[in-house]
């Protein structure tokens, strides 16, 4: 399984130069997008992937970098109102997906949960390919 999301991530990362895959699409074609922006927008499309938004909150799921995935959810608690907030990061290692759930529970993957990461990252990568870098996400090609 692990094979499989490297190469998930290698499709995902590519091997385009840098100066090219992160071209600004239609709207504003004069200004390349920074790498906090590129990850704003992966993000928003990632967060989408779990299904609706619950009102009032914020989900995120990213890739920082080549091992690392990032989940992280934002929304008001029903009793209090109050803003509550949950991040988990995954750490693709030789061993296995290491989770770190809020900073302080560390556990690696298995089963369902695994096969679950793994289905959400291809959705990610295909979705993102598409909409943000306007490339088929089979052919790397630049879409029309």
């Amino acid at each position: 399984m692990a094979s499989v999301l490297k190469k998930a991530l290698s499709l995902l990362i590519g091997n385009e130069p840098t100066d090219t895959l992160f071209k600004l699409p239609k709207g504003r074609p004069f200004k390349q997008l920074t790498e906090r922006e590129l990850i704003r927008l992966e993000s928003e499309i990632g967060g989408k992937i779990f299904g609706p938004i619950p009102a009032g909150g914020r989900r995120e799921f990213f890739c920082l970098d080549k091992t690392t995935w990032i989940w992280h959810e934002e929304f008001p608690d029903e009793l209090t109102g109050d803003m509550r907030s949950h991040t988990v990061r995954y750490e693709i290692q030789d061993r296995g997906i290491l989770k770190a759930h809020d900073g302080a529970q560390y556990s690696y993957l298995e089963g369902e949960e695994l096969d679950n990461l793994h289905a959400a990252v291809q959705v990610y990568y295909e979705q993102v390919a598409r909409n943000v870098y306007q490339r088929d996400p089979a052919t790397k090609r630049k879409l029309v």
